[in-house]
């Protein structure tokens, strides 16, 4: 397990993405453009160079198409999954995967929400979201949607006093009135 980092208190954002003391309790953060989003998810090395190297994800006989896999837009979130990369060798690398904004959102009927977490790892009173990936879907995902796989940089034990530095800036991502009835974003729980 990582050792603690610095405190580290997420901003929340407001509609104009200016900061406020906290976010909504849904709202998807992530890095994005115009046109792409970035999402994550943590593979084993073997996985993830062959993926960067070939940009597929199935470049390495270990990536299996049956399995569900699950993309977060969140570093926080990714990094509480694999414990930074520690938590064991099949999570040991974190991809940062570009893929288009509109394919993105076709995946999100698939979503379901997390609690967000600091740079400690610690449960923050706000969710983050997922998004499922199955077996009917993942070919699709890997030949179609994405277009960039990058390793992110990854913090060694005793570093992670270094994990404020290396979050990426998220910013709340738009969505039309119709997703964010489905993924229920006006709801508290």
């Amino acid at each position: 397990m990582p050792s603690p980092a610095p405190t580290f208190s997420a901003a929340g954002f407001d509609d104009d993405s200016s900061p406020t003391s906290t976010p909504p309790y849904r709202q998807i953060r992530a890095q994005y453009t115009r046109s792409t989003i970035t999402v994550y998810q943590a593979y084993s090395a073997s996985i993830a160079v062959a993926a960067v190297s070939t940009q597929s994800l199935a470049a390495s006989p270990d990536f299996s198409l049956s399995r569900m896999t699950w993309i977060k837009p969140s570093w926080n979130w990714m990094m509480y999954r694999s414990w930074y990369g520690l938590k064991d060798l099949r999570q040991a690398r974190i991809l940062a995967i570009t893929m288009g904004r509109a394919e993105f959102e076709g995946l999100l009927e698939r979503a379901c929400w997390d609690p967000e977490r600091d740079v400690e790892l610690r449960r923050l009173p706000w969710r983050s979201v997922q998004i499922g990936i199955g077996r009917g879907v993942c070919a699709e995902w890997i030949q179609d949607m994405i277009l960039r796989i990058e390793i992110k940089a990854l913090l060694d034990q005793g570093r992670t006093a270094d994990a404020e530095r290396l979050v990426p800036e998220e910013r709340p991502y738009p969505l039309p009135e119709r997703l964010r009835t489905l993924l229920r974003m006006d709801q508290i729980e």
